[in-house]
């Protein structure tokens, strides 16, 4: 397990140098053993965010383009972003967790699966994290056993979704994102493409808006 609470700016040694440094660093400032007060949103989101009714379980929300801009977590928010697999979407995916946590102040730890996950996911949900934030989508069947069996811990699916949520389990899909397992496979419109910075950014922080103002064990689906 590491931690990487900034991304390193710094290239070749040096990066190596600053990661290592980052990490030595953040794990003497936080320690998440203590309770800390429970996260909310820092400025309510946009008109058109939150549905006019409530949701049934593994409903859809769409969320009009860009109404969650502007809000996020109370600093130190506890993330723990769980990775599996270097397919090009994945680790874009996770460079925009990284860059979101840093300017918001959020405190991110990483946890690596290996080809069994199994042992990587019961890691980050012992470390209890405010929200576990899922990327990857050789984690989703595996998810998929484990989450009702921890109906207090909250899980964020990026870029995919579980066939059958539980209410803490909340998805960000697109157009272009939708695995969901390995029996359903991909959705037909899956586009690897479609997996850009931007659009990346933006799911992690609906996910998070949506999180925090209720939602959960639905799919948000950005534009």
């Amino acid at each position: 397990m590491r931690a990487f609470p900034s991304r390193p700016a710094a290239t070749g040694f040096l990066a190596v140098v600053a990661l290592a440094a980052s990490a030595s660093l953040a794990g003497c400032a936080s320690d998440w053993s203590t309770p800390h007060p429970s996260p909310t949103l820092v400025a309510a989101v946009q008109p058109g965010f939150l549905p006019p009714t409530p949701l049934a379980p593994a409903a859809t929300m769409s969320p009009s383009p860009g109404s969650w801009a502007g809000a996020h977590p109370s600093a130190g928010y506890r993330v723990v972003l769980l990775t599996m697999g270097d397919e090009s979407g994945t680790t874009t995916m996770a460079d925009a967790v990284r860059a979101w946590a840093h300017d918001v102040g959020a405190d991110l730890r990483e946890v690596r699966a290996g080809s069994d996950p199994i042992p990587a996911i019961s890691e980050a949900i012992g470390m209890k994290p405010d929200v576990l934030m899922s990327v990857g989508d050789g984690l989703v069947d595996p998810l998929a056993i484990v989450t009702a069996s921890h109906l207090d811990q909250p899980f964020l699916v990026l870029g995919g979704e579980l066939a059958e949520p539980t209410e803490n389990v909340l998805a960000v899909e697109w157009e272009g994102a939708g695995f969901r397992g390995e029996d359903l496979g991909q959705a037909a419109h899956h586009d690897p493409a479609s997996f850009t910075p931007e659009r990346c950014r933006d799911a992690v922080s609906a996910g998070v808006a949506a999180l925090l103002s209720g939602q959960s064990g639905v799919v948000v689906w950005i534009p």
